[in-house]
């Protein structure tokens, strides 16, 4: 067993590290650009040039029901553009059913080679269905099939949805594969942001975006704080 862990008991496992951070940069409301969304893109362009982050567009997607229950897990981010973070997906799953009920959702990036997090809170909407044929038709052929295969966050067969895949690969032969009525894009418009990096001691530094009420979606007005560790 890993010196990082104990298990005292048959059902317990207990974390015993520690890991300290020793970013030598420093994060303040004096530093970081005035749109978050700036920011945000100028850590995620500084990461994909670096390439010391393994798949830097993973992000913790966090949504819940009509009745506040919550869900968790992690997509990949496929557009930040100046109105949010976009991803896509069946629009008939657990997520995009819990989102056309309950539009609001939480993003949590975590690259932890580099120490540093960003946190989004805000509000869901779907991108428009032109988005969604572009992206969709950039798409590896066969992932354009599995959409229509697989009946997302449903009970399935052992081999059922690779039969389906087969059923559709054959139905569309070497004709374009169209965009199914039931999948597209979801963009998370931030109310607020959060951009976190690691300390030593746990002294982290962090700051926080919160959008100004009554501020425009295509300009919004944002104010800027530090927050304690």
């Amino acid at each position: 067993m890993s010196s990082a862990i104990a298990q005292p008991s048959p059902d317990t496992i207990q974390i015993l590290a520690h890991e300290q951070y020793e970013s030598p940069e420093s994060l303040t409301p004096a530093s970081v650009h005035p749109d978050p969304l700036a920011q945000f893109r100028a850590w995620f362009t500084a990461l994909a040039a670096a390439g010391t982050v393994r798949e830097p567009e993973a992000m913790t997607l966090c949504t819940a029901s009509a009745a506040g229950v919550p869900s968790a897990r992690v997509v990949l981010l496929k557009q930040a553009d100046a109105r949010g973070f976009v991803f896509y997906t069946n629009y008939a799953s657990r997520k995009g059913a819990e989102l056309a009920a309950n539009p609001h959702a939480a993003l949590a990036f975590y690259w932890r080679e580099v120490s540093r997090q960003v946190r989004v809170v805000g509000r869901a909407e779907r991108v428009t269905r032109a988005e969604s044929e572009e992206y969709f038709h950039s798409r590896p052929r066969g992932s354009q099939v599995g959409a229509w295969a697989s009946k997302q966050s449903t009970v399935v067969k052992e081999g059922e949805v690779q039969a389906r895949a087969e059923e559709f690969a054959q139905q569309f032969g070497e004709g374009e594969v169209p965009l199914p009525e039931f999948w597209g894009g979801w963009r998370i418009v931030p109310d607020e942001v959060e951009f976190w990096l690691g300390k030593p001691s746990r002294l982290h530094d962090r700051v926080r975006y919160t959008r100004q009420e009554g501020s425009a979606d295509d300009a919004p007005q944002w104010k800027i704080e530090r927050l304690s560790p």
